[in-house]
């Protein structure tokens, strides 16, 4: 992890807060390169356009061969709400669909700065509820459609769960949350503890929430802000990966713990020895296949037939 942090060193990340908007955004949204969109011997994939309120988005499914009404992950994709892609996820997708059996759909949703809070949002939870709706056509099993990302994706994803509870439209089974964005103040010791020199800084989360918010005050809206939502009450069952040298560690586990007190099914586990994002920039690490491993464990059974344990929620220094 020291190795990849020395070659991150030398990529846009750590400069973004130094250059005019335009040419920071321009660095962070380099395509990368074109995935092979065409499925496998395990594996179908298909791009598609997923109607939203007044619009569209686009997405892409991955369904396991075979597999009879499977169910389905919403995945969305991690970049601070303002980079990101389906292609840049595609891999992930892909390893996550056959280690699980269990159908992805990966949502492109509108970008901060041009598309600020809630649009990305109301992009996801549009894009949810109509895979619901489509269950039937999609081939997966309506029940378990549960919702996932990454980074500022989870933040997305467990809004999206929110809404689903407050709007009693959809029923989301299950939320699948990798190092995720909690809370809008950005005020637990980890910010302070890993402020510099793990390559996602204090002062680039600061520009993220900065390009995501519409205004100051949407930074204690629970719908952007999980951490500060009022009610956390029949939410659906999580399962929390937080990274030990992030500075969201303490806020993603803190969220699990409300959660918990909640009665919220929970499991949160911290990976030791890397840094947010690990997944992604290392995903040959053994703490990366690992989590990867528990996050498809955990769609094939966690978050399809519950914990009948509810101590289970904790936090797990040793991953």
């Amino acid at each position: 992890m020291s190795a990849v942090v020395q070659v991150l060193a030398n990529g846009p990340l750590p400069i973004i807060t130094t250059l005019p908007v335009d040419e920071a955004l321009g660095r962070l949204r380099v395509p990368p390169p074109a995935p092979a969109s065409a499925g496998t011997d395990e594996l179908a994939v298909e791009d598609i356009v997923i109607p939203t309120r007044g619009s569209s988005i686009p997405g892409r499914l991955y369904r396991p061969v075979g597999a009879a009404r499977p169910p389905l992950l919403v995945h969305l994709h991690g970049g601070g709400w303002v980079t990101g892609s389906i292609a840049g996820d595609d891999a992930r997708c892909r390893t996550l669909a056959v280690m699980a059996n269990c159908a992805i759909l990966s949502v492109g949703y509108r970008l901060a700065p041009e598309h600020r809070f809630p649009k990305g949002l109301e992009d996801c939870y549009d894009a949810t509820a109509w895979a619901v709706a489509q269950a039937g056509h999609l081939g997966v099993d309506a029940t378990r459609v549960g919702v996932g990302g990454t980074s500022a994706g989870a933040n997305l994803a467990a809004g999206v769960a929110l809404l689903a509870r407050d709007r009693a439209e959809i029923r989301i089974a299950f939320q699948l949350l990798a190092y995720p964005i909690c809370d809008g103040k950005m005020a637990l010791p980890s910010y302070d503890t890993f402020s510099d020199g793990y390559i996602l800084t204090r002062d680039a989360m600061k520009w993220y929430w900065g390009l995501y918010l519409s205004s100051e005050t949407d930074r204690s809206n629970g719908y952007a802000s999980p951490l500060d939502a009022v009610d956390l009450r029949g939410l659906p069952p999580a399962l929390i990966l937080t990274a030990e040298f992030d500075p969201l560690r303490d806020e993603g586990e803190a969220y699990g713990a409300r959660l918990r007190d909640a009665g919220v099914q929970v499991e949160v586990i911290r990976y030791p020895g890397v840094i947010h994002g690990f997944m992604s920039f290392a995903p040959q690490l053994a703490q990366s296949r690992m989590a990867m491993a528990t996050s498809a464990e955990a769609l094939k059974t966690f978050g399809l037939t519950g914990v009948s344990d509810p101590t289970r929620g904790r936090a797990l220094p040793g991953g």
